[in-house]
């Protein structure tokens, strides 16, 4: 993992303290560093590497709440905290409808959690802060840019994401918060979108009330306790109302019934879709995981019909261990 002294924020978008009507330091000694080493053989190793940094936020009694990407299928997980001490942590879980996980440290942080706020009551506008680990000089003082639908290329969706600028540039586990002091996000993405003529980078941030429904049950569970949606293993794109098929996870179903890059999918179940968060919520809506999905597929100038079995996406994943 990079040294905290290798980069900072630019002084000119870095928070001040005199500026929030809270302890900006005790707040921003909640974010620690987070480092996860992969097995060479995860289902996730070649899309997301076998080693992956980011943030986390301390929750609890050593409970630090990050984004899922960087702890999925972890063998072995690091804390480090913003005075350089590194704690082992071990991966509970994560969720795959929200994108949170949840890290539990083995050894000791003696820092006081960051509460945990409403993100129901943020607004375009309103002034956050972006907490990266090492302080203020890896912290970004920002606005809400938006509040509205995101879904994503993977098989996932969000009602209401929040979007906020400038964007960190090391966003992946940031801890989004607000001018009151809590905890009301974490970070998740860097997307970029087209404002007054030139491009603007943003930062998509899951909001923390997805969280805490489904809380207790990464904590004794390792994932929330319901059944998974269905899971094709594909990943597509939205391009000109057309949902495109850009990749196929190996082994997964889409794979087995010999799916193709290029591939359109016009309708699921006989429904025309002609946008990911109609696909998804078609997709989803047929039953669990498991159930079949009968597709409607556009291929080389041939329109067919395809029934795929659906999985669930965690049994393509290894376990987190505790060592």
């Amino acid at each position: 993992m990079p040294s905290l002294t290798e980069w900072k924020v630019p002084l000119a978008v870095q928070p001040r303290a005199e500026e929030y009507g809270f302890d900006l330091e005790r707040a921003l000694s909640a974010v620690v560093g987070l480092h996860s080493i992969i097995p060479t053989d995860a289902f996730t190793a070649d899309t997301l590497g076998t080693e992956r940094a980011g943030n986390g936020v301390l929750i609890g009694e050593g409970l630090v709440l990050t984004i899922g990407y960087l702890i999925t299928e972890a063998e072995t997980v690091w804390l480090h905290l913003g005075d350089g001490r590194v704690v082992e942590g071990h991966a509970l879980g994560f969720d795959f409808e929200t994108g949170f996980g949840l890290v539990q440290a083995l050894g000791r942080i003696d820092l006081q959690p960051l509460p945990i706020g409403s993100s129901g009551t943020v607004k375009p506008g309103d002034r956050v802060v972006l907490g990266g680990v090492g302080g203020r000089t890896r912290s970004l003082a920002g606005r809400i840019a938006a509040r509205q639908e995101f879904a994503g290329y993977w098989e996932y969706l969000l009602d209401e994401a929040l979007f906020t600028y400038p964007a960190h540039p090391n966003w992946g586990g940031t801890g989004l918060i607000s001018e009151g002091g809590e905890l009301i996000g974490i970070g998740s993405l860097q997307l970029e979108r087209e404002r007054a003529g030139r491009a603007e980078h943003l930062n998509m941030v899951v909001p923390i009330d997805l969280l805490k429904p489904v809380l207790e049950d990464l904590r004794k569970f390792g994932r929330v306790n319901k059944p998974a949606r269905p899971w094709l293993g594909m990943y597509s794109h939205e391009i000109e109302n057309r949902i495109v098929v850009v990749g196929i996870a190996d082994k997964g179903p889409a794979a087995r019934a010999e799916f193709r890059v290029g591939d359109v999918v016009l309708a699921v179940n006989g429904d025309k879709v002609s946008t990911q968060a109609g696909f998804y919520r078609k997709l989803w809506a047929l039953g669990p995981a498991g159930v079949d999905v009968p597709l409607t597929l556009y291929r080389e100038g041939d329109t067919f019909d395809v029934e795929v079995k659906s999985s669930d996406r965690a049994r393509f994943l290894k376990a987190p261990r505790l060592h």
